[in-house]
């Protein structure tokens, strides 16, 4: 958002409290991410800008009366006919409205204004989300890459099986300290992730194993209550961190190595893919939806669904792969008996139907 001279401004309550919620509220009080702080910023910096185009004024100008259901209805569906995936809509949306949520927490005149932007709802997509995952041959080639005999190689392979065994995201492995991996019956880890929320995730034996050899060589000495990050680098002598940047380049190294020698391993791997690859695995083997969503840290049972979608038209595609062409059961291989309902998943779920 521009620089507008506070004087010059028609609802000083409004900018200020835009001002308070982004360099206030989201990075001190609520400690959020600064790539949250970010696009909740542009949300409300782009709804601004729509806003005083539409009315053709100043954006000192901009008042609540003009932030209605209507003027966010029309900037929304602006966003997708400029190109914006549903996705983004959404997820302008949300940030528009935790804005409006803090305005009315702190100024309660404004909860009517809070209340007008609740009237526009979330836009669900038409198509499930696609989600792309490793088959469990691409994840056992990858986790033989490296080398063990080497320092460097065994910690690899270690955090690579932790991506794995926990699904955990990037900042959460690397955010891990020894004092969050118990070793009682069962073993766990705890995560901290989005929104400052904590999981307790249990580790398979494998893992366990793993973590006592890797331990014995990274951390020898060290108590089971130390604040020392699980995985580190070593910088002039001091322990620090290891990055995400160098996360993502051992993976892509040891993914191109793997490819060589399997064809399920992707072109292309990322951080996400091992926490989508494990999910799924979970899923197919018979986890029931709502424990896969509890132990992802999901907020919303819908988020998990997308698991339910792409084992569905992956079972699809190989039964169609295996009809010949000119079999007569071809017509039938993509019949609705295939297709998975949100509603008709959720009932099901929560005991419903």
């Amino acid at each position: 958002m521009g620089r507008v001279n506070p004087g010059a401004v028609k609802d000083a309550l409004l900018f200020g409290l835009v001002r308070d919620f982004l360099e206030v509220y989201l990075p001190e009080q609520k400690n959020s991410s600064p790539h949250t702080i970010k696009s909740y910023k542009f949300a409300v910096d782009s709804f601004l800008d729509f806003v005083k185009l539409k009315k053709n004024i100043a954006l000192a100008a901009v008042n609540f009366d003009m932030l209605n259901s209507k003027a966010l209805s029309a900037y929304l569906d602006d966003v997708e006919a400029n190109g914006g995936s549903i996705a983004t809509r959404n997820h302008r949306l949300t940030g528009i409205r935790s804005f409006f949520a803090y305005a009315a927490k702190i100024e309660p005149v404004t909860v009517i204004r809070y209340n007008e932007i609740l009237k526009v709802p979330v836009k669900k997509s038409k198509e499930p989300k696609a989600v792309n995952y490793m088959s469990e041959a691409a994840v056992s080639a990858i986790l033989t890459q490296p080398d063990t005999s080497t320092k460097k190689g065994l910690r690899n392979q270690f955090m690579l099986l932790m991506f794995y065994d926990t699904g955990a995201r990037i900042a959460e492995v690397l955010n891990i300290r020894l004092r969050d991996i118990k070793l009682g019956e069962p073993p766990t880890v705890t995560l901290f992730g989005k929104g400052n929320k904590t999981r307790v995730v249990p580790l398979s034996e494998r893992t366990v194993e793993h973590f006592l050899n890797y331990s014995g060589v990274f951390h020898p000495g060290e108590n089971q209550y130390s604040e020392q990050h699980l995985f580190y680098t070593i910088i002039h002598g001091r322990k620090n961190p290891i990055g995400e940047t160098t996360v993502r380049d051992m993976m892509a190294m040891y993914c191109a190595a793997a490819r060589e020698n399997c064809s399920d391993v992707p072109t292309k791997i990322f951080p996400h893919l091992w926490r989508h690859s494990r999910a799924m695995h979970l899923y197919q083997r018979g986890m029931d939806l709502t424990l896969v969503s509890q132990w992802l840290g999901h907020a919303s049972l819908e988020t998990t669904l997308v698991y339910a979608h792409a084992d569905t038209e992956h079972k699809r595609r190989a039964i169609e792969a295996a009809v010949p062409d000119d079999s007569p059961l071809k017509s039938f291989t993509n019949a609705e008996r295939f297709t998975i309902d949100d509603d008709e998943m959720i009932k099901r779920l929560y005991g419903l139907k």
